[in-house]
């Protein structure tokens, strides 16, 4: 009998599973148990094609497999190694001592040659976590599972190899992180000098981006919301080292990590039709959504109204915690959730301007109701946008709006002043500050607290509305590097927070 370790994926995070093998007398049969799927117990033909063409024995005896804890469901290729290494051991085809203090992680090819999983610098944690020493994984995977300190990682090419390493005939070079790409100047993304008016909209996005803000356009078809919003990411301050970490993390499980450490916040603008599990994550084994792809960034929602309600509805928890909480075999799975969201609508079906709309009343009535009082409450700024009129789009004046480098200067300051506002909390911005931190840090004046007042009685303004006024006006102060929230900062921040049309509908 062996026992090797390896890791399972749930939700984002891994579980240490100690993979047994017994060899018994009998005839040659492999099974395998433990709440294996369907990918899981396919390995069977895997390792034994493995093995065989890799020069090395498949035993012909008796081979139980399995999987422990056997209450976990355990999902996808990457416990072939495991399998392997401790069929191996079991044969005595290699030697028993030397895999002490070894974690492995790797899908096998019927040649033998180690293939990437996903989720690796998850298991990369976990090692860490349960004490390993050293984590053997596939080459492509090395350097990714590196960027975790505190633990070797060992990237092997071949079953055949990894025997060699396990009779201590070969020792391969110890991997390194590979280095965030640093984005180039001159790579000619979205910028800010592409948008032609709306200085509202532009104004909301920085105060977005400065406080981490939920942010509604409401406007007509080519007014230039998409336009915008797809331009946020060019004023967002880069992500730092603990923040790109989590991303990476993220994207790793999701199969979509690089081997490289993030340098950009991410950016997800899922299609209208997308379900309530793929928004927020879920399914038979849960798998992250799209709003936590999104943490740490963005997630755009265009055409906000076309959206399920079900799905709609799914964000109003994620939006207020930063966390997803999903129960699945009285399990409960938590993903992280800390993002912007950021969303574009009409002001009615037809979506033209109000000289040229057709819609009713009970029209535009139906069209507002698609976006519920409650979600539409966490969203802190709400920015009407026009047309914006032929002879501003096609004037070739050499008039240009500010760059994204220039606002993203005042960003970067912005969320400095926050960092070191907030040292020591939970709070990573402004928009993330609990009842607590805002009266702390939002000290208003008798004529500001009056004001405030009356349009707390006069425009319907929810007790949650009103912490997220306070939040807004402190970051509107942080743009201008003021200590004090003044009553300018209010007025511009109820502004922006009552501003909207689908917000008076709703």
């Amino acid at each position: 009998m062996a026992s090797v370790a390896t890791f399972a994926i749930e939700g984002i995070d891994s579980l240490e599973v100690t993979v047994e093998v017994d060899l018994r007398r009998g005839l040659p049969v492999f099974t395998l148990v433990g709440l294996p799927d369907a990918a899981v117990r396919e390995a069977r033909e895997r390792v034994r094609a493995a093995l065989l063409n890799s020069g090395l024995e498949f035993p012909l005896k008796r081979v139980t497999a399995n999987l422990a804890p056997a209450s976990l469901r355990k999902a996808g290729p990457s416990f072939d190694l495991a399998l392997a290494v401790a069929v191996l051991a079991a044969s005595g085809q290699v030697p028993n001592e030397r895999r002490a203090g070894y974690a492995v992680c790797g899908e096998l090819s019927l040649s033998g040659a180690l293939r990437p999983v996903a989720g690796v610098l998850a298991a990369a944690f976990g090692a860490r976590r349960a004490g390993y020493e050293r984590l053997i994984v596939p080459m492509e995977n090395a350097s990714e599972a590196a960027l975790v300190e505190g633990l070797e990682v060992l990237g092997v090419p071949d079953l055949a190899r990894m025997a060699d390493l396990l009779h201590g005939r070969w020792e391969p070079t110890r991997a390194t992180s590979t280095p965030a790409r640093t984005p180039s100047a001159s790579d000619g993304g979205p910028d800010l000098t592409d948008v032609r008016g709306q200085a509202d909209a532009r104004r909301a996005l920085e105060i977005a981006a400065a406080g981490g803000h939920n942010l509604l356009m409401v406007g007509p078809p080519g007014a230039g919301k998409t336009m915008i919003a797809r331009r946020l990411p060019s004023i967002l301050p880069p992500p730092n080292f603990d923040e790109a970490l989590e991303i990476t993390h993220v994207h790793s499980v999701a199969g979509r990590g690089d081997g490289h450490l993030a340098s950009e916040r991410p950016f997800r603008a899922p299609h209208h039709t997308i379900s309530a599990s793929g928004l927020v994550g879920g399914g038979a084994v849960p798998r992250p959504g799209e709003i936590t792809l999104a943490h740490r960034g963005v997630l755009f929602l265009d055409e906000l109204a076309e959206f399920s309600r079900a799905a709609l509805e799914a964000l109003r928890q994620p939006l207020e915690d930063g966390r997803v909480e999903i129960m699945r075999g009285q399990r409960a799975i938590s993903l992280p959730a800390q993002t912007m969201l950021v969303a574009a609508s009409n002001n009615c079906p037809c979506g033209r301007t109000a000289d040229q709309c057709a819609c009713n009343d009970v029209d535009r009535a139906r069209y507002n109701r698609r976006l519920s009082g409650p979600l539409l409450d966490r969203i802190d700024l709400v920015c009407s946008l026009g047309a914006v009129p032929a002879l501003e789009l096609v004037a070739d004046d050499g008039t240009v709006g500010e760059s994204s480098a220039a606002v993203r200067g005042r960003v970067v300051a912005a969320r400095e002043l926050q960092s070191g506002r907030l040292a020591g909390t939970a709070a990573v911005s402004n928009a993330t500050m609990d009842v607590s931190l805002t009266r702390a840090n939002v000290r208003l004046d008798s004529r500001s607290r009056r004001r405030l007042v009356e349009r707390h009685h006069n425009a319907s303004l929810t007790a949650r509305g009103r912490e997220r006024v306070l939040r807004i006006a402190r970051t509107v102060a942080d743009l201008e590097g003021s200590d004090r929230v003044s009553a300018d900062h209010l007025d511009e921040a109820l502004g922006f927070r009552l501003g909207g049309p689908s917000r008076a509908a709703a």
